[in-house]
């Protein structure tokens, strides 16, 4: 069986979203180019943790390589709130994320590859790494589906700023346990079992 590489390089949009109320969401990755709309279902932490290591990433690009990725001032980020594109197909259920750095043309490539057979992790180790040239390396799982994405630092720190929205805004924690409030009433074990 072929695998498929969706590759926007670079995409027209690429977001985080949700589809479904608080407490049932299910999370997505999609991007939209070249007149095609491609979504990926991943889970609540990895779009938490890919937005953390985003964030590592463009630091340790910027200490590393010297490479100048501050925003201009008088420009802000622009804010997408816009919903994902209907209908939200998921074309697979991403089980690995893997960031680089290009240091060539200053972007950050971003790839999730779809969960092997009962898969479903966030590879640090790739996540945490900064390669100046990832076509040197030999690719994990090359049987496996992925969506490849390149952005600009800009676009990076908009998609970082939008994944942090789209994980805050969830059901609120509990103030004493932490866990997430349910509309229905909280079974908190901090008051032993009973409702908040």
């Amino acid at each position: 069986m072929t695998h498929q590489v969706h590759a926007f390089e670079p995409p027209e949009r690429f977001v985080a979203g949700t589809v479904g109320p608080p407490g049932e969401r299910s999370f997505f990755l999609q991007a939209r180019g070249g007149g095609r709309v491609v979504s990926v279902a991943l889970e609540k932490v990895q779009v938490s943790l890919l937005a953390e290591k985003l964030e590592e990433l463009l630091t340790e690009a910027a200490r590393r390589f010297g490479v100048d990725l501050e925003l201009p001032t008088e420009e802000p980020l622009s804010s997408d709130n816009e919903p994902l594109e209907s209908p939200v197909d998921e074309e697979f259920r991403v089980g690995t994320l893997g960031l680089a750095f290009d240091v060539d043309s200053a972007t950050v490539v971003i790839e999730a590859i779809a969960a092997g057979e009962g898969e479903l992790e966030v590879d640090e180790t790739e996540a945490e790494a900064v390669e100046d040239d990832e076509e040197d390396e030999e690719e994990p799982d090359d049987d496996l589906d992925r969506l490849r994405v390149r952005l600009t630092p800009q676009a990076t720190r908009e998609f970082i700023s939008r994944a942090k929205r789209v994980v805050a805004a969830g059901r609120p924690p509990c103030p004493l346990c932490g866990q997430p409030l349910d509309p229905r009433g909280h079974l908190c074990p901090r008051h032993n079992g009973y409702h908040r």
